[in-house]
């Protein structure tokens, strides 16, 4: 099994980790005029696949107790729960991020969201893990946080006038924050406990606990959805395969930074390497600005903004990086 040895690889892991969170969503993009419910289907069949591929290749590297299978023998079911429960719950949670991003705009939507989960799953993921120094950590994450708000003051610069959040989006982008703050202190849980689940073990009993959530949650979200009109899998079937791939391609990125932001945790800690993926927003941003232009013709107030926020940022990840040094 590949693990780290060094903590200078796993932070490159993380670093990876946030690129690959912060970028996924670019696939969506491409699906014009195709609803995300539809989308998230090829997404979450994308995340499994690329877990099962990690597992039987890195997660198997050199045999031993510690290789995927071996691993998946030899721990208790009660570690492969824990593991299942944070899919499931991370799936509920991405898509009411999704769905108040429809809602809300990212101004409102990712703010909201992000900064809960950032707080919440840092503060609990420490408390069962205690990796590193607790005062550079929590100061890591308070600066990560004034990037979120700083990314949210951002784009409520494009916002036009007036606009105001819906009481409903706001709803559903907490409840998604709170959730998205939960799933990281449950694989905390399947990675300490007795007989422990390696990285790649818990990614695959993620993965397809979050597939077999699309079964409840994504189902009642089409017969129920928070915007628009109830859909059946017509339009799914119908999408040109381009789509479809596309969606697959989404999950395989995100699949891809999750693996290595766990693999990375076996060495920092869940916490920290959690706290460093949670800079996805900056990356979105990144994305946003250069290659959607969406800060084109925007006020100097908004790129004042813009550029605090990658300061916010780089200063989170210098002391999250001393936070397990200091520890």
């Amino acid at each position: 099994m590949f693990v780290p040895h060094t903590f200078g690889v796993a932070l490159l892991m993380t670093v990876l980790s946030t690129v690959c969170w912060g970028s996924f969503a670019n696939t969506m993009k491409f699906t014009r005029n195709y609803r995300f419910e539809l989308y998230y289907w090829d997404y979450a069949i994308g995340i499994v696949l690329i877990a099962l591929a990690l597992a039987y290749t890195m997660g198997s590297l050199g045999g031993g107790p510690q290789s995927f299978m071996a691993n998946l023998h030899s721990t208790t079911w009660a570690n492969l729960g824990w593991a299942a429960l944070a899919g499931f719950i991370f799936n509920i949670a991405n898509a009411l991020l999704i769905a108040g991003i429809g809602l809300v705009g990212l101004a409102v939507a990712y703010p909201i969201s992000i900064g809960i989960a950032l707080v919440e799953g840092v503060v609990l993921s420490y408390a069962i893990q205690p990796k590193g120094s607790a005062g550079l950590l929590g100061a890591g994450v308070a600066f990560a946080l004034v990037a979120v708000i700083l990314i949210g003051k951002a784009y409520g610069q494009l916002q036009a006038p007036g606009r105001a959040p819906s009481r409903k989006g706001v709803i559903v982008c907490v409840i998604s924050g709170l959730l998205m703050g939960t799933w990281a202190p449950f694989v905390t849980k399947a990675m300490t406990a007795a007989r422990p689940l390696t990285p790649y073990t818990v990614a695959v009993a993620f993965t397809i606990a979050s597939f077999v959530c699309c079964f409840v949650f994504l189902i009642w979200l089409m017969k129920k959805p928070l915007a628009g009109e109830p859909i059946g899998f017509e339009g799914y079937r119908a999408a040109p395969a381009s789509y479809h791939l596309l969606g697959v391609a989404g999950g395989v990125i995100w699949g891809i930074g999750t693996v290595f932001n766990l693999v990375a945790a076996s060495l920092v800690g869940v916490a920290i390497s959690y706290a460093i993926g949670q800079a996805s927003p900056m990356v979105a941003a990144l994305w946003g600005v250069f290659a959607w232009h969406e800060f084109r013709g925007s006020s100097a107030k908004a790129k004042a903004y813009l550029a605090g926020m990658f300061a916010a940022y780089l200063l989170a990840l210098l002391l999250i990086a001393r936070a397990y040094q200091g520890g």
